[in-house]
């Protein structure tokens, strides 16, 4: 051995990849949870062309770093799960992740195996996901102060914002709000030119033709085609036959007539997926028809969910007067605002109605953080419905915390070591909050436990301005009880992956030769 270097210790080596991947974890932990809480400031990402982004959205930041090592590429799916499912959280259920991993090695270096430590961690999330679901408080009704709060924290205390979503969540009511299949976060739109602003119907992104010499239109029937509007097409050597140009010639005519029924059954409004035939462009300015062309799948089933229009295919326009006149949707008014440079549609049939949150601000950097805000208390709201509420800032974890450590005691086996973990991991939330306030997390923390105890309640945590004891439900800090369990179950599941990780083989190019 070479003068100067350092044995590997047999312990070193064989938790090499564990102490690897656990490394890589905390990595990119540490770039979002400094973000965590009213105190936690933003991150700058900037890429390679020089655009930025501003932003303390977890799943934002996760999605754009540059991360190639395969255990910390796990961590970005805690938070796109935690967005898909819920829309909020994501960088709290990211530090959760990291804390389980780093309490889970701690265990495993000491000795304890790593079956047993993640066992003993399944076991303890399930139990914590009971607690926190037994703590919660239904919310009932949309007027309800404390649902109002729950949005306030998720739009990150911009109180313009949560006026927004409370806006639109009165209007789409709380039926559909209840609806799993409804997500209020997908009516959120930025635009630079907008004001802050909630109207009842849709806004397209894509532009019609000829946008600044487009109708009104009131009370009009939609349709809405698969499709490009043109006449069906024949071969080129179909064409060379006098056969085929009578049927080209006949195409053209049916084509023209199907136009033509179209003008009759009151058609004002026509989107296309695809494009459209010169005559037709034509023939729809002349009966005052609006023509949006490429427009996208996800806003034609918005459109067709709004207005009652079926999807069509070209050959559809075939059809006699009655049958094409039932496949037609309707809206009150659409019209081309251009200040935003978008088509509105409003008052479709149905009775649920659709509405539009329009985020604005001074510039795309700024509008684009707003409307993701905007979108994670329009999920936060949702999610509060659908499971009740919590004690916000990490206070009903840290109660939770304790009350695993005394059923530890009760579990016989190295299993009660993963619930430790777990435990110990709880109160990770609520310590990087502290501490991005300023604060000993330790110290406070301890004096947040004491007052819990004492009052018998999980709702008591410290004022990060003060540092004093308060009560969180009576100062409005919640957070729904959905955002806490579904990112704890997802933190719990990527923890376990990278602790089961014994090594790590990179594999041969699939390229390669046998």
């Amino acid at each position: 051995m070479s003068q100067g270097q350092q044995p590997v210790s047999e312990g070193e080596e064989r938790y090499a990849a564990l102490l690897n991947n656990s490394n890589a974890v905390r990595a990119v932990t540490s770039a979002v949870e400094g973000t965590l809480g009213p105190k936690g400031l933003d991150v700058m990402l900037v890429g390679d062309r020089g655009e930025v982004i501003i932003t303390n959205d977890g799943v934002t930041i996760l999605d754009k770093m540059d991360i190639g090592h395969p255990a910390a590429r796990l961590l970005i799916q805690v938070a796109r799960s935690q967005q898909k499912k819920v829309g909020d959280g994501t960088t709290t259920a990211t530090v959760l992740a990291g804390a389980l991993v780093q309490e889970g090695v701690s265990q495993i270096v000491k000795g304890v195996p790593a079956s047993k430590v993640v066992t003993g961690m399944q076991q303890g999330i399930r139990l914590a996901v009971e607690s926190l679901k037994s703590r919660a408080r239904e919310i009932s009704d949309l007027d309800d102060p404390l649902l109002a709060k729950a949005v306030y924290v998720a739009g990150r205390e911009r109180e313009d914002i949560a006026r927004l979503v409370m806006e639109a969540a009165s209007m789409v009511g709380i039926r559909k709000l209840k609806d799993p299949a409804y997500q209020l976060a997908d009516a959120v739109t930025a635009h630079e030119k907008g004001n802050n602003e909630v109207f009842e119907g849709i806004l397209l992104k894509q532009t019609p033709l000829h946008p600044h010499d487009t109708p009104d239109l009131a009370d009009t029937r939609i349709l809405v085609l698969h499709d490009a509007l043109e006449p069906e097409t024949l071969d080129e050597e179909v064409l060379t036959t006098e056969a085929g140009f009578a049927r080209y010639m006949e195409l053209r005519e049916r084509f023209a007539r199907d136009l033509h029924m179209l003008a009759d059954l009151g058609v004002g409004l026509v989107l296309l997926e695809k494009g459209i035939h010169p005559d037709a462009e034509q023939f729809c300015m002349d009966h005052g028809m609006m023509v949006i062309p490429r427009v996208s799948r996800k806003d034609i089933a918005r459109v067709s969910m709004m207005t009652g229009a079926v999807p069509l295919r070209r050959t559809a326009l075939h059809k006699d007067r009655e049958s094409l006149d039932r496949l037609l949707g309707y809206a009150r008014r659409t019209y081309y605002d251009e200040l935003l440079e978008r088509v509105r549609i409003s008052g479709g049939p149905k009775a649920d109605p659709f509405v539009t949150l329009i985020v604005g601000a001074s510039t795309a950097e700024v509008v684009g953080e707003s409307a993701r805000i905007a979108a994670d208390a329009a999920s936060a709201l949702q999610a509060a419905i659908s499971g009740g509420i919590l004690p916000g800032g990490g206070t009903a974890e840290l109660a939770v915390s304790y009350e695993l450590e005394r059923q530890r005691e009760t579990v016989k086996g190295m299993e009660a070591f993963g619930i430790a973990a777990v435990a110990a991991a709880l109160r990770k939330p609520m310590s990087q909050i502290l501490l991005n306030a300023g604060y000993n997390p330790l110290e406070k923390m301890e004096e947040a436990r004491a007052a819990q105890i004492a009052e018998g309640s999980d709702g008591i945590g410290i004022d990060c301005d003060s540092g004093m004891i308060i009560r969180y439900e009576e100062k409005g800090i919640v957070d729904p009880a959905l955002v806490k369990i579904h990112g704890l179950q997802t933190a719990g599941e990527v923890a376990a992956a990278v602790l089961r990780i014994h090594n790590v083989i990179k594999m041969r190019s699939a390229s390669g030769n046998d």
